[in-house]
Parts: structure tokens; C-alpha cells; sequence
């Protein structure tokens, strides 16, 4: 799975790069999203690659997302409790593996009411840059298994 995260504002943008932002649900600047891996969204990434942070995401850092991060619709906390009620996994841990595994997608997920998306905290200790790109020394592009200390900075 990929996790995305938006970095750069919108200021300027090209029509075509701020509609493929909004099909990946990232409307704000520290919005992420995490989405499977398919040739369908590797294209979306590629027109964004300039704004956005993306990278694999592991299972652990998935589950603390959902822990920190993730939302019901109204705002609500996501939690255990709620998870065994009204979905068929008993704990997080469980839906995070399902998520990773490609079980169930982000989107299938609002049949239960949790959003599809991480609104983040902007990072402890700041970015390095968001003007240049991961090999410059900057946090735009591809992270690899990086994203994930990025992640945990941002939770």
C-alpha cells in the first residue's frame, strides 16, 4: 500500500494536477491518503509528485494511524469499541492487516462510516524542505519505506 501525503499548497496549480489531487482526497496540506498499489493510482501519484510525499507503508505504522489519526464521519474518534460493533473485525490490529492485505480498500471503509483519510499534525522537528525532493535532501517524492519515520513524525 501507498500512503500520500500532501505537502505543498495549491497556490498556482495547474487545473490538472489540483483534480487529480482531489481524486485522491487530498483537499489540504497534511492530508493523507493511503491507497493500494495498481498502475491506476502510480499514474496519479506521477502528475502529483511535485506536491506530495509517497512512499510504502507498513502494517505497524498503518495501525497507528488508524489508532491516532483515524476518524469517524463527525469528527468522532475511531475506536475499538467501535470497531467490534459496527465492523466484521474485532480489533484495529485486525482491520489494519485486512487494509494491508488488500482484504478491504480506504473506500470500502465508509460503508462503516471511518473516512477514508489521515488528517495529520504537521511534522515534530519540522520537514528537511518542501521545495526540493527526497534525493535533494527535501521530503517531495518518493520515500520508499521512509515514509513511515515521516508518518510517525506527523501522527
Amino acid at each position: 500500500m501507498y500512503a500520500i501525503i500532501k505537502l505543498r499548497g495549491i497556490v498556482g496549480l495547474r487545473p490538472e494536477i489540483k483534480h487529480t489531487l482531489g481524486l485522491l482526497r487530498l483537499h489540504k496540506v497534511n492530508h493523507c491518503a493511503v491507497v493500494e498499489e495498481n498502475a491506476y493510482y502510480r499514474g496519479m501519484i506521477t502528475v502529483v509528485n511535485a506536491y506530495v510525499g509517497w512512499g510504502e507503508v507498513s502494517e505497524e505504522e498503518l495501525e497507528e494511524l488508524l489508532t491516532t489519526r483515524g476518524r469517524l464521519e463527525g469528527g468522532k474518534r475511531l475506536t475499538e469499541g467501535y470497531i467490534q460493533e459496527q465492523t466484521p473485525y474485532g480489533t484495529i490490529k485486525e482491520l489494519a492487516h485486512a487494509l494491508y492485505s488488500g482484504e478491504v480498500a480506504m473506500k470500502d471503509l465508509r460503508e462503516y462510516k471511518i473516512k477514508p483519510l489521515f488528517r495529520l499534525h504537521p511534522p515534530r522537528k519540522g520537514h528537511k524542505g518542501i521545495k526540493l525532493a527526497v534525493k535533494q535532501g527535501g521530503e517531495l517524492g518518493y520515500h520508499g519505506e521512509k515514509i513511515n519515520e515521516l508518518l510517525h513524525k506527523m501522527r
